[in-house]
């Protein structure tokens, strides 16, 4: 099963790939417009030789690890509090409605101002962004907990700690997952996004300086790189989610 997964998601990247040399073709496009799948594999190449690329992904990845892991930790502790207070939670959740449909980048004159530039508006960003999927989902997850296990903890006298470590975070967590995995694309949109308006280096930043230089070559291999890494960091966010699963049921899931 798992080999024929691998091929499928060869064949797909092969017909994208071919896609995108026929639209060259068809359209007659010229090379320095809308580079190829050849030149832009010859200038990742080139980015890689010369360890500039690995420089801005490592930075990327420092501000990404930052943001959403303090966003994630941040929201699912306030997410199991507010869903034990639904009260509280009834007063909060309007004011998150309305606050989470903003776009991050719509912040991004006040990060700058009050953050400088570097690497904080683009943590910041990326905080934003993952908080409040992950927030939504662990208020929807706690609330929905099964009554029956919370009167089983109340007639076992557990304490909070371990009605949350025992109950409530295991039977919440699949909720959680989805949650996760949809902050973990939105943060990594936005990442870019962020390293565009305050930032000096980065993958969001080698985009702008390209574009700037007309050098499409080095934005097309930023781009397909950005794909690759977002590919890559929601299978490891699987395998994470996987993990606690089989930990807290005591079985593979």
């Amino acid at each position: 099963m798992k080999g024929s997964k691998w091929l499928y998601a060869l064949a797909s990247f092969a017909l994208a790939i071919g896609l995108w040399q026929l639209v060259i073709i068809v359209g007659d496009y010229p090379e320095a417009l809308f580079p190829g799948p050849l030149a832009v594999l010859e200038k990742w190449c080139a980015l890689v030789a010369d360890g500039s690329l690995f420089v801005h992904i490592g930075v990327s990845l420092y501000r990404f690890i930052i943001g959403y892991g303090s966003a994630v930790i941040v929201a699912i502790i306030a997410g199991v509090l507010l869903g034990r207070l639904p009260r509280v939670w009834a007063l909060i959740d309007p004011v998150v409605q309305v606050i989470r449909p903003v776009s991050p980048i719509a912040w991004s004159p006040f990060i700058v101002l009050w953050f400088g530039i570097g690497d904080m508006p683009a943590i910041v960003i990326i905080f934003i962004a993952a908080f409040f999927p992950v927030l939504l989902a662990t208020v929807a997850a706690v609330n929905r907990i099964d009554p029956l296990y919370l009167k089983v903890a109340s007639n076992f006298e557990l304490s909070q700690k371990d009605l949350i470590w025992k109950i409530i975070l295991p039977a919440a967590f699949p909720a959680i997952g989805s949650g996760l995995h949809m902050a973990i694309g939105s943060a990594w949109i936005f990442l870019v996004a962020g390293e565009m308006v305050g930032a000096q280096s980065g993958l969001g930043y080698l985009i702008v300086d390209a574009r700037n230089a007309l050098d499409l070559d080095t934005v097309l291999a930023a781009i397909v790189t950005i794909g690759v890494i977002g590919l890559a960091l929601d299978h490891l966010l699987r395998i994470f989610e996987h993990a606690i699963k089989k930990v807290w049921t005591g079985k593979t899931i």
